[in-house]
């Protein structure tokens, strides 16, 4: 009975009088300034396009940030555990991060809500220490830096940290770093200045007290961007870069934590940043079907509209039911976390990192078959959602590893409710 009063009690989803002030802050600022700087945005990275300049930042980006600053939307991830006279609940935060999700790569960044420095400046927060907080995590919080995050390896199954083989050897008052990196995000944008780097402390400790953190400055000299990975043939602007590390020097004062802990900040950055992952997917969806309904009411094909369409009606209810299914999981989650915390809210997290990608693939996928020849160009941006949706199937954390977790803590649960050994 207690295990089934916890969810039936986690479905109150009223939003505060806080929480709905910033929505209603955040959307009017989305509709003002947001949707239409997204054609602005669009025609200065095609100019920065040709002239071979992938990751040149647009203007308008500086603008909206400005803007939002202003209107005091900004930094509104930061938990109240962080801040608690102005932070807002991981619940508060969760329809904020679906809002900014309709505007994927305009929104976020403009809030300063966007990964992965929302997840680096949240370990700074926790595991930083005084100098790396006033070198690091004040520019990040202002905006004038951006950050990348260095965990995944080309040569090893890296959905298992454990696997990790770059080395991080001390060496008198310094560590030095060697191995090589990839789907490092943002590291190839020129505002990237710092990277946390996860390495092999001791091979030779207990499995889950190997690895450690340390911070890299971008211009160390031994680090070498070697390319920006491209996603489905999209060149994102902020990069996602393959990155050597060869004798890497840093001070010891670099070191994020202590010696040992990397596997175990790794797990604090994660967890909270998938609820941010999957609402902002949540309204990619949103965006989505929005679109399908304006193709399907706007659109006449064999003497009548879409929407009259047996089909379409179909497409178009599925989604709806599936969309707010999914955002009801995260918006649980969310509450799970702010009432016991991620590591409680382990299975919970790991299930709507399966469910929320999915579906939001599964929707954008209708809309392109809605909108035909046109959804897989890019005369429309369903054809760069699909392509990014794709990908959160995998970043952090493939959908088969969550679905592993689910099961073995459900399995868990019944065997000490059974009163068996694991």
């Amino acid at each position: 009975m207690q295990h089934t009063e916890r969810y039936v009690s986690a479905m109150e989803f009223q939003p505060s009088p806080r929480g709905q002030e910033y929505v209603d802050r955040l959307q009017a600022f989305m509709s003002d300034f947001v949707y239409p700087a997204e054609p602005v945005y669009a025609a200065q990275r095609a100019l920065h396009l040709a002239a071979g300049m992938p990751h040149a930042v647009p203007p308008v980006i500086e603008d909206l940030k400005r803007e939002a600053r202003d209107r005091g939307l900004w930094n509104l991830f930061l938990p109240d555990s962080h801040d608690p006279a102005h932070g807002l609940s991981v619940l508060e935060y969760a329809p904020l991060a679906e809002i900014t999700g309709r505007s994927i790569d305009l929104a976020p960044e403009a809030t300063n809500c966007a990964a992965p420095d929302t997840g680096n400046m949240e370990i700074l927060h926790m595991f930083g220490t005084p100098e790396q907080k006033q070198r690091w995590l004040e520019p990040l919080l202002r905006g004038e830096i951006r950050s990348a995050f260095s965990m995944t390896e080309p040569d090893v199954a890296s959905s298992d940290a454990r696997n990790i083989t770059a080395s991080i050897v001390r060496d008198g008052d310094e560590y030095v770093v060697n191995g090589r990196k990839w789907w490092s995000t943002g590291a190839n944008d020129p505002r990237c200045s710092v990277l946390v780097v996860m390495g092999k402390t001791d091979p030779h400790a207990d499995t889950y007290h190997q690895q450690s953190m340390v911070l890299v400055p971008l211009d160390t000299p031994g680090v070498q961007v070697v390319r920006s990975t491209q996603v489905f043939g999209y060149h994102d602007q902020h990069g996602h870069a393959e990155i050597l590390f060869n004798d890497v020097r840093v001070p010891v004062g670099n070191l994020l934590g202590e010696e040992g802990s990397g596997f175990a900040i790794a797990q604090a950055r994660l967890g909270p940043g998938r609820i941010h992952h999957c609402m902002r997917a949540i309204g990619i969806a949103e965006r989505a079907l929005d679109l399908m309904c304006e193709r399907a009411v706007g659109r006449t094909a064999f003497g009548g509209r879409l929407a009259e369409r047996g089909v379409i009606r179909t497409w178009i209810a599925e989604s709806r039911i599936a969309v707010d299914q999914a955002r009801l999981l995260t918006l649980h989650a969310a509450w799970m976390i702010d009432t016991v915390g991620a590591k409680g809210a382990r299975k919970e997290i790991a299930a709507i990192k399966v469910v929320a990608p999915r579906m939001a693939l599964d929707v954008v996928d209708k809309a392109i078959q809605a909108f035909g020849g046109a959804g897989v160009s890019e005369d429309t941006p369903l054809a760069a959602m699909w392509a990014g949706l794709r990908t959160l199937r995998i970043a952090d954390g493939p959908d088969e590893v969550h679905l592993r977790d689910v099961a073995r803590l459900e399995l868990r649960d019944q065997l000490a409710r059974l009163g068996l050994s694991r």
